[in-house]
């Protein structure tokens, strides 16, 4: 049985992710561990935002020590180049929204500042109307929810009821 520890001034807990680097456009909240979404042009990443296009996760020990911030918890600077996590599979330490509480199996979704909370289940259109054909039926479309994809699993409990904090989680993207 595999047990996971969260380690001492790293990000990455188990697995083999593709890396890419790519350059910091828009610094706010850049802080590794977090997913990163397509900035301006394909070669530059923000943080993650709530219902985002996310493509990975910022890293930190694979980062140039020319760029590597002073620790896990320190942003990227604008134009530094920075390692993004990708391929699913590996275990990451990621950040748990204020005000979630959420246990070990819970599927996580991008949040605003690049922080995680809890996927919620579908919810489809309802209401006191009687549907009396098939063209009256509520129209539903698109591939996910309005929280966009599930990014990760947990893969521990944590209560992150009064302030937002690290949480081991398995990469879904």
């Amino acid at each position: 049985m595999v047990s996971f520890t969260k380690p001492n001034n790293a990000i990455l807990i188990a697995g083999n992710p593709i890396v890419q680097e790519l350059e910091v456009k828009t610094a706010t909240n850049c802080i590794p561990g977090r997913p990163v979404e397509r900035d301006t042009t394909d070669a530059q990443i923000k943080v993650g935002t709530a219902a985002g296009n996310v493509i990975g996760w910022l890293g930190y020990e694979q980062a140039s020590k020319q760029y590597r911030p002073a620790n896990i918890s320190t942003a990227y600077a604008a134009n530094d180049q920075a390692p993004v996590l990708s391929g699913g599979g590996f275990v990451i330490l990621g950040r748990l929204a204020s005000g979630q509480n959420v246990v070990k199996g819970a599927r996580l979704v991008a949040a605003a500042s690049g922080e995680l909370t809890a996927a919620s289940a579908l919810v489809v259109p309802t209401g006191a109307t009687t549907v009396t054909s098939n063209a009256a039926q509520p129209n539903i479309s698109g591939a996910y929810g309005s929280q966009g994809i599930v990014v990760a699993i947990a893969e521990e409990s944590v209560d992150a009821s009064g302030s937002a904090k690290d949480i081991m989680v398995r990469s879904l993207i």
